[in-house]
């Protein structure tokens, strides 16, 4: 099973393009990366991906060790609690709402790599336009949060 999660890792970080420009600013909070550090991180990207994307050569040296090593331990692990089935379609149907085509593509393809039925992946974005939808109302008209949680059955 985590031979087909290696294959399908190397569309999985295709789509890191964007997860990997948010935690530039994480990365860049922390103490700055060396050039050991960085060539490490090129290596294990090379090791665990087969190749290096163009666009990782094009993040900042010092962020890219830090990036990569959150990828690693989040998206690309297999003892987190989300399967990759269902990591794949939160991506997707979060990139389907910032919108990032990019992400769109590839979240789409490492969906299908790990078994996501062509109805699931609709659902999936169908879910995000929903939730998106339902946002804008409450927001938009200032619904009473404390009122809205006691409609739902909370507090």
């Amino acid at each position: 099973m985590f031979v087909i999660r290696v294959a399908s890792t190397v569309h999985s970080c295709l789509r890191s393009a964007s997860m990997l420009a948010a935690v530039a600013l994480t990365a860049s909070l922390t103490t700055p990366a060396s050039a050991d550090d960085y060539d490490a991180a090129i290596k294990d990207i090379q090791s665990t991906m087969g190749g290096v994307p163009s666009f990782v050569k094009q993040f900042p040296k010092a962020g890219l060790p830090g990036a990569w090593a959150e990828v690693k331990a989040i998206e690309l692990s297999d003892k987190t609690a989300l399967s990759p089935k269902v990591k794949s379609l939160i991506s997707l149907a979060v990139a389907a709402q910032i919108p990032c085509n990019y992400c769109v593509w590839s979240d789409t393809e490492n969906a299908k790599r790990a078994g996501a039925t062509d109805e699931e992946i609709q659902e999936a974005v169908a879910m995000a336009a929903l939730t998106r939808h339902w946002s804008t109302i409450f927001n938009g008209m200032q619904v009473d949060m404390a009122q809205f949680k006691k409609d739902m059955g909370g507090e």
